[in-house]
């Protein structure tokens, strides 16, 4: 069970959490979460070079461990990459000692200041345990590429439907993501392409205070 678009209660309870960008401008945020991996990410990166835009990819510390010149291939087509877990860490099931050594573990390999949790549980411990070092990147919109009882039509169809100036979009560069993923992102960027809204990373707006990005997004 989830939601695609996140209540905008949520984000206002849970402040200390990154769920929006900037919706004063025609911008959308596209991040990537489980890569690089060779059978999907290069190809999420010649798409996005198609329409010029950038994007947040939140790493897997060994993926990046295994595959570091696609890592490297992200950052030098100008995308900014976040620490996602070395193993893809439930938090919720972990203790904060595992959770936080596999976070330090990962940052040997992707040197970023950005934190997505996996499956986006994390406890209260954890994130006061991090919250100084990482900004913790949540989500608007999660369009549901991993979901195996949704169509890719019907995922495209609410990914466009949902997403809005300012949103924050989840998207998997992954196996088990790629039939959907591989269906709406084309999709996405072309639709959002010809209204004229612009893709651009996480970099500049998650270094806003949390009280200022709030401000903005209200």
């Amino acid at each position: 069970m989830y939601l695609v678009k996140t209540p905008s209660l949520v984000s206002q309870l849970l402040p200390q959490y990154l769920w929006k960008g900037d919706k004063r401008n025609k911008t959308i945020y596209l991040t990537f979460d489980d890569g690089p991996i060779p059978e999907v990410t290069p190809w999420v990166l010649d798409q996005l070079e198609l329409y010029n835009a950038k994007a947040t990819f939140f790493c897997v510390g060994d993926n990046v461990r295994k595959h570091p010149d696609i890592y490297g291939s992200v950052i030098g087509r100008g995308h900014i990459v976040g620490n996602h877990t070395f193993n893809h860490l439930n938090g919720w099931e972990n203790t904060d000692d595992q959770y936080l050594k596999n976070i330090e573990r990962t940052s040997i390999f992707v040197k970023s200041d950005l934190f997505r949790p996996p499956h986006g549980k994390i406890s209260r411990s954890q994130t006061r345990s991090i919250k100084d070092n990482y900004t913790i990147v949540m989500w608007d919109i999660l369009i549901g590429d991993f979901d195996h009882q949704l169509s890719k039509e019907d995922c495209l169809e609410k990914a466009l439907r949902k997403t809005e100036a300012g949103s924050i979009v989840v998207f998997h560069d992954s196996i088990k993501s790629w039939s959907k993923m591989s269906f709406v992102l084309p999709k996405m960027l072309e639709h959002f392409s010809n209204l004229g809204y612009k893709f651009e990373s996480l970099h500049e707006w998650s270094k806003l205070q949390p009280e200022s990005r709030m401000a903005l997004t209200a």
